[in-house]
């Protein structure tokens, strides 16, 4: 730390003292409460040993002892009652892939060798989740259990979390100085004052939650739901201490950091918000699908490679970061990269998604190569049976706009006839009623998926990534839910890829930054989505006529579905 300047100094010590000054605001609200309870049963030792010395005597003082009595001891009861339950209260932990230290050697010794030079303890252990996002997370109350620790790490410092992408996409001198600051955050997490604050405040939050756990008989579930209310309570006294406790933490953490790997970290935060926004595309566009149809993509990590080199080379302020890729990637720190990708992929579709934490015959990985086969094809087809099912239901007839050239079986003719017509009287227009139908069918479909059960993660049973919570899943939904027009347009995208592929030679395929992509040839037919819009929002036929011809597709066609 001899380089650290005098100012980033003098600041660490500020974050660093008001970080325990905070701590103390919150454990004394501990002790305030404590002092509370006590009051009554004080009150009554006064009242029980006056009488004897000839004091407060009467019929009316006795009256007054024994009912002071009687309620501190009730307070008593339910004061302890309430601090086992806050004190054995397991505190929520997010779910995470644990990385054993056999798993990631060189991963544990840069680390190790980065809390050596930031002066700091190094984290008990490594844990990745599926996000962009790295931090520190205490995992030392009991209820957690010890986990077996290195030779040099502390059982009861804290896991240090990483983001997957990150070390996919970061090279390793970018990673070690993103987790810089992170890994300094361990020396204010060892003070004394600090660990009791965190401790007690995780049991709060834990014992407000208590109520939930599944298995709780009524009377269990109304003793829990008491506790709760007291230590929201508490909670609320003691939150805003414990948000300016983290505060300082983080500005102590920050400036001891300053003097480990400074300039690398500048252009490393500009890879980060460029993982965040290729990550997010990826999830929503490309894994989502996949996701819904029952399959999860095993290679989430691997595919942020190509979303992220993707996004490089569309974005006029990424240019240069390609060149990048001849770096030695962060990945390269793991023994078995594959391995951690796939469990990482998992985790992502149990989180984002509440998929099975279990593979299965209806949850089932996929490799990026049978991606556009096995979903996108499957995808389209699926969504235009649908959509024509709801077409059977609505009573709409198999003939197209034209008398003379009837439509026969699953065409796109039959769907552009129907969306083309205009009302002869004043009527809710074909489009709206095709999709009320429509979120109705895929309302009705949602209900009969079975939810997801609230097993444990994968890992030892009682481990500290066991499911976070008994919240219902997914923890993190990816977006609202469509409105009725995005869902129609989304089937009629469908039936017409499905007429591409059947009549013109057509090819599903995958864009890493959009998803499902229809491709003739070697060129993605980008400009379908903006002419089955007007055919949607407008009833206007004629873009999407215009195109058909173009590109050779026959809408009187049957298509094969699924």
């Amino acid at each position: 730390m001899s380089g650290m300047s005098s100012g980033s100094f003098a600041t660490e010590e500020r974050g660093a003292r008001a970080a325990r000054l905070r701590a103390l605001s919150v454990l004394r609200v501990r002790s305030w409460a404590t002092a509370l309870a006590l009051l009554p049963a004080a009150a009554a030792v006064v009242l029980l040993a006056a009488g004897p010395a000839g004091h407060l005597t009467g019929a009316g003082w006795d009256a007054v002892r024994w009912t002071v009595t009687a309620v501190a001891v009730l307070v008593l009861l339910v004061a302890g009652v309430v601090a086992l339950v806050i004190a054995r209260a397991r505190p929520a932990v997010t779910p995470t892939v644990e990385l054993a230290e056999p798993a990631a050697p060189d991963l544990y010794r840069m680390v190790q060798d980065l809390a050596d030079r930031l002066g700091v303890p190094a984290p008990s252990a490594i844990a990745l989740t599926p996000d962009c996002d790295s931090w520190l997370e205490d995992r030392t109350h009991p209820a957690h259990g010890r986990r077996p620790n290195g030779l040099r790490r502390a059982a009861d410092a804290p896991v240090l979390v990483i983001g997957s992408p990150f070390l996919w996409w970061m090279r390793v001198g970018e990673l070690r100085a993103v987790l810089a600051p992170v890994v300094a955050g361990t020396g204010p997490s060892a003070h004394p004052d600090i660990a009791a604050a965190r401790r007690f405040v995780q049991g709060l939050d834990a014992a407000v939650a208590a109520h939930r756990r599944p298995g709780l008989d009524p009377v269990r579930w109304l003793g829990a739901r008491g506790v709760g209310a007291v230590a929201r309570v508490l909670l609320r006294s003691c939150r805003g201490a414990a948000a300016e406790m983290e505060r300082g933490v983080a500005v102590a953490a920050s400036e001891r950091a300053q003097a480990v790997d400074y300039g690398v970290r500048i252009v490393a935060q500009e890879q980060v918000g460029l993982a965040y926004a290729g990550w997010d595309r990826l999830l929503t566009r490309v894994a989502l699908p996949a996701w819904r149809m029952g399959r999860w993509p095993s290679r989430l990590d691997v595919g942020v490679v190509s979303a992220l080199t993707e996004l490089s080379r569309r974005d006029r302020l990424a240019e240069g970061f390609t060149s990048r890729l001849g770096e030695r990637p962060a990945c390269d720190l793991l023994e078995e990269p594959g391995a951690v990708d796939e469990a990482a992929s998992l985790l992502a579709a149990r989180l984002f998604h509440g998929g099975p934490a279990e593979p299965g015959p209806d949850w089932s990985p996929v490799d990026w190569e049978q991606y556009p086969d096995e979903v996108v094809d499957r995808k389209w087809r699926t969504d235009a049976a649908r959509l024509l099912a709801v077409l059977d239901r609505l009573g709409v007839l198999e003939a197209s706009p034209d008398p003379a050239d009837p439509v026969d079986g699953p065409t796109l003719a039959r769907v552009l006839g129907h969306l083309s017509t205009v009302p002869d009287a004043p009527a809710e227009p074909p489009a709206d009623v095709l999709a009320a139908a429509l979120t109705a069918e895929a309302a009705r479909e949602e209900a009969r998926r079975p939810a997801p059960a609230p097993v444990a993660l994968p890992g030892a049973p009682g481990s500290a990534h066991a499911l976070y919570g008994s919240d219902a899943l997914p923890l993190f939904p990816l977006q609202p839910p469509r409105t009725g027009r995005e869902l129609l347009a989304d089937h009629v995208t469908a039936m017409v890829c499905c007429a591409a592929v059947d009549t013109a030679g057509a090819r599903p395929g995958l864009d890493w930054l959009d998803g499902p992509a229809l491709f003739l040839g070697d060129e993605r037919q980008s400009e379908l989505a903006g002419c089955v819009l007007t055919l949607v929002e407008d009833g206007d036929p004629d873009p999407l006529k215009t195109w058909l011809a173009r590109t050779g597709v026959r809408p009187e066609k049957p298509v094969r579905l699924v």
